[in-house]
């Protein structure tokens, strides 16, 4: 039995294809952390059929949320609060997770907390940093979002760049089915990269006005191999995606010094999927050698997963920012501080 201290918070998580249910302790520890992945379904078609994810998650969920509360020994009494992630993400797999956390609301009396998939990204580092307190820098590269924001509280973020296309985890995959390797493209990128040499030159992902723009690497990357192969030429798949890697990563880090230099920032983090590739986490230790503190989230938590929604559950529980049983999903959420381009 919990304690009357403890803040025990549910989380629940179906924005893509993953279907995650986790219990997080006080925002900062794991008591449980389930996550059923459906990347063996969805590698038979190169990539994600949201009609596909979204009745795998209906099949699943409540299993997976039991499972969370028998490994946490716990019941749906011993909790505070249900957190759901209502966005962003695939507007089908979005309402398994929000119908389920509202009918288990509705039939327990928890409260319920609707949760933006992009700010619990951010919130995955106090699970491996539990001492790690805003005002910090935060570099985002999920599959659909990239941004660097300056995270000012648990509440309050000042969005200063992001993406004016696709993002970072987006470019990754569609350069990995180009160079034919199997879903999820990001780690096999990673991999592959590890033996190859950047030998291709492309044009930089930072814009003029300091934004992202990754539609312009991804299509000279397709560019590339498409014209080797119309010539019957042979491309060096590894140098390629090292090529591709190198550019797509030294301009978020190059874009991230110019934002620590200008915020006088102390501490910067890393959040969402893109995080895990070596690479980028490589390239971080440079801002250690300048006096800051790096944190990178475990591995485990750089991609979709519950507790970090359970976390930043706990800051909104916190604030009692309860959603009703009306709440829908939001396929389109923009992070809160984000500026129009």
């Amino acid at each position: 039995m919990k304690k009357s201290k403890d803040i025990y918070i549910l989380g629940i998580e179906s924005s893509c294809d993953e279907t995650a249910a986790s219990v997080v302790k006080n925002g900062r520890e794991i008591v449980s952390n389930v996550v059923l992945s459906q990347i063996d379904i969805h590698r038979l078609y190169g990539g994600v059929v949201p009609e596909i994810a979204s009745r795998n998650h209906v099949e699943v969920v409540d299993r997976v949320v039991k499972l969370a509360l028998s490994e946490a020994n716990l019941k749906l009494t011993d909790l505070s609060a249900v957190a759901v992630t209502y966005g962003a993400g695939l507007v089908g797999a979005l309402l398994v997770g929000v119908s389920y956390a509202k009918g288990l609301c509705q039939a327990s009396g928890l409260p319920l907390v609707a949760v933006n998939h992009i700010e619990g990204h951010i919130c995955a580092n106090y699970l491996t940093y539990t001492d790690l307190q805003p005002p910090y820098t935060c570099l985002l590269t999920s599959g659909g979002h990239t941004a660097i924001v300056n995270v000012l509280d648990y509440d309050k973020y000042d969005v200063i760049c992001s993406t004016v296309d696709d993002a970072v985890g987006e470019a990754f995959d569609k350069v990995a089915r180009v160079l034919g390797l199997p879903y999820p493209g990001g780690p096999q990128i990673d991999k592959l990269a590890q033996t190859g040499q950047p030998v291709y030159k492309f044009h930089s992902v930072v814009t003029s006005n300091g934004n992202f723009s990754y539609s312009g690497l991804k299509t000279a990357v397709i560019n590339l191999v498409h014209n080797a192969e119309q010539k019957g030429e042979s491309l060096n798949n590894a140098d390629v995606a090292a090529s591709f890697t190198v550019t797509a990563i030294d301009g978020l880090i190059e874009r991230l010094g110019d934002v620590v230099k200008e915020s006088n920032a102390k501490t910067v983090a890393v959040a969402g999927g893109v995080g895990a590739n070596s690479y980028l986490r490589g390239k971080m230790e440079q801002f250690s050698s300048q006096g800051l503190r790096v944190c990178l989230p475990k591995l485990a938590l750089c991609g979709d997963n519950a507790a970090m929604i359970a976390s930043r559950g706990y800051y909104m529980y916190l604030n009692k920012q309860f959603a009703t049983l009306s709440l829908n999903a939001c396929p389109t959420l923009k992070l809160r501080g984000e500026k129009p381009k």
